[in-house]
């Protein structure tokens, strides 16, 4: 059997890493991984309607507008039991997000941008004063985008919540990864360490929140979201993973 020689393998690794790198497409468009954000931004005079179905009959729902090209800007409201008997639980305040886009993402560089979420999702604990799952609060997104079989798209960030009545304050960090499959279909994974939810009274395991996604796109302005969330069940009080859908259409002015 022959062996090949290791020089000629390095070089032609080299030359496929080289080949995907080179092939830088048009900047990452998804304004989200799942729950954790990019550095995506909506363009000037876009706006985008959301509405997110969670478990115990939750709907939660965003309007966010594009101010500039850079800039963007929302607001969420929503509850649990909307869908189903009895009195609706409303979240306590409507949620303001803001977000930036500093540094445009170029052939060797990733789209950096800035931001405030105020929304978190799932349940308000209202004696936490927190979400079951906490907003981002400031953050810094980094995202990257490469041609390679489609669509392959790597990001990645820091947040600071202000949900900090359970006594964990610490910095928090997040991964995440899309791949186009056809120019519809795109699966998204994510990773929210959820340093922020693991110490004092939080809820979490300290197994932090793995959660998938399958996006299905039509005529660029409808999506649907099938989403598998908390697929390491770090949430404690809840009895395992949920399966969620979030509709989105965008339009312009």
């Amino acid at each position: 059997m022959k062996i090949i020689n290791p020089i000629r393998s390095f070089l032609i690794v080299a030359l496929l890493v080289v080949s995907v790198q080179s092939q830088n497409i048009e900047a990452v468009k998804s304004l989200s991984i799942i729950d954790c954000p990019t550095a995506a931004t909506l363009e000037r005079g876009s706006f985008l309607g959301v509405l997110y179905a969670y478990d115990r009959g939750g709907l939660l729902g965003y309007l966010e507008v594009g101010l500039t090209n850079r800039l963007m800007f929302g607001i969420s409201y929503g509850g649990q039991n909307i869908i189903g008997n009895g009195s609706i639980d409303w979240n306590p305040t409507v949620g303001v997000n803001i977000r930036y886009r500093i540094i445009d993402e170029a052939l060797a560089f990733p789209a950096i941008a800035i931001g405030y979420d105020q929304q978190g999702h799932g349940a308000y604990l209202s004696s936490l004063k927190r979400y079951a799952e906490k907003s981002k609060g400031l953050y810094a997104a980094a995202s990257k985008s490469f041609s390679f079989l489609g669509t392959l798209t790597f990001h990645g960030g820091l947040n600071y919540s202000f949900e900090r009545s359970d006594s964990d304050k610490d910095l928090n960090g997040f991964i995440g990864v899309e791949k186009s499959l056809n120019d519809e279909l795109s699966i998204f994974v994510e990773y929210d360490a959820a340093m922020n939810d693991n110490t004092g009274r939080s809820i979490g395991d300290g197994k932090g929140y793995l959660n998938a996604a399958v996006k299905w796109t039509f005529q660029k302005k409808l999506e649907i979201d099938f989403l598998w969330k908390d697929i390491f069940k770090n949430n404690s009080l809840a009895p395992g993973s949920s399966r969620e859908i979030r509709l989105s259409y965008i339009e312009y002015f």
